[in-house]
């Protein structure tokens, strides 16, 4: 949803770990008008783990899918336009790419995997004492602004709120919402308002509603305001230890504690409005996710559309393959650092409630350009 994003992700219940490394970073300058904050270490497919036995074949079908956007056509150009000529995969990626490992300007090597998944809710077209929690679209009355227009050095931000008089204010925060009028259109009533949280968090979700029909909804805007993590919230009231914070403990805890549901969840002021749309879990790109393949990165560092070769532990796999970066998220932040998108159903939560796993990534970007 990347996650903001856009699918907003599990990760930001957690804190990013770091290695010191010994080679000194160095910066492309030929590719400085796409990656302008990113720092890279030259590599080869021989330094990439267990290159050797990744499914080629199916990374140059995820790549293909990948070129159907205009992002990866501005990264990736020709490359993108002479896929019907390809006989052999391997020797595809191996001929016209060249590998750079990502680090960051303090010479870290090593950041944070955490995991997110399409959310299931239950839900009615019409309000009634059992569904009685609104999913809002955009509202009618959030504005907008582009600051790049004045300020080309903000192009990257937007401004939102609500016009008071002839002032733009502030728009309503989560806890406000709730107290006042929303005027937006509802989309659907859901049945526990913890679930309606943490499809924000995700992004995306399957809504099965009370008449058997399933409707899929996406990310479309948020309320403007900074996103923060009821898992910290939770970890400074001393309700939970940081180490014990997962998807699985904070649900948990708001089970066990029904009086102070609204004070967690209120405590992240950000709300997030959403669309329907006519497939699963869609990322920032546009392109729906592929479990595994897909991730949400910091665009500021990694480019939407990017092809990156991802090093982590999931579970108890250990996970070496291409990836592309489809999505965003609020808390995904940094160079070395993402979010990988494991599908839905019970396992797919299981997995993202609790993934948080030392992290390696490479780009890998066009040779021409290199």
């Amino acid at each position: 949803m990347k996650h903001i994003l856009i699918l907003l992700p599990i990760a930001l219940f957690f804190l990013s770990c770091s290695k010191e490394v010994k080679t000194p970073p160095i910066e492309v300058e030929k590719l400085s008008n796409k990656l302008p904050h990113t720092y890279l270490i030259r590599s080869s497919f021989d330094e990439l783990p267990n290159f050797d036995k990744e499914n080629y074949d199916e990374v140059l079908y995820q790549f293909k899918n990948n070129c159907r956007t205009s992002k990866a056509k501005k990264i990736y150009g020709e490359l993108c336009r002479n896929l019907s000529t390809i006989v052999d995969a391997k020797e595809f990626l191996t001929t016209y790419f060249e590998p750079y490992m990502i680090t960051t300007k303090e010479r870290e090597e090593e950041g944070l995997l955490t995991g997110y998944y399409e959310a299931q809710l239950y839900a009615s077209l019409e309000k009634n004492e059992h569904y009685k929690y609104p999913i809002y679209e955009t509202p009618n009355d959030l504005i907008i602004v582009d600051l790049s227009s004045i300020y080309p050095g903000l192009k990257r931000f937007r401004l939102r709120g609500r016009l008071e008089g002839n002032r733009i204010v502030p728009y309503d925060t989560r806890a406000q919402s709730k107290k006042g009028k929303v005027d937006a259109n509802v989309i659907c009533y859901c049945d526990s308002k913890v679930d309606k949280f943490f499809l924000e968090i995700q992004g995306s979700g399957k809504v099965q509603l009370d008449d058997n029909s399933t409707m899929y909804l996406g990310y479309d805007n948020q309320n403007g305001h900074r996103y923060r993590a009821i898992g910290r919230y939770l970890v400074k009231i001393g309700a939970l230890e940081l180490k014990d914070v997962s998807l699985q403990s904070i649900k948990q805890w708001l089970k066990e504690n029904p009086t102070r549901v609204d004070e967690v969840l209120n405590y992240n002021k950000s709300l997030v409005y959403f669309k329907q749309r006519n497939q699963g879990a869609t990322g920032a790109l546009g392109l729906e996710l592929t479990p595994k393949r897909s991730i949400a990165t910091d665009r500021k560092y990694i480019p939407l559309g990017s092809m990156v070769y991802l090093k982590a532990n999931v579970g108890d796999e250990n996970i070496t393959r291409v990836v592309f970066a489809q999505d965003t998220g609020g808390a995904i932040k940094g160079a070395v650092r993402a979010d990988l998108f494991l599908g839905s159903g019970d396992k797919a939560l299981e997995m993202a409630g609790h993934l948080k796993s030392t992290l390696q990534l490479w780009v890998l970007l066009p040779k021409e350009e290199s």
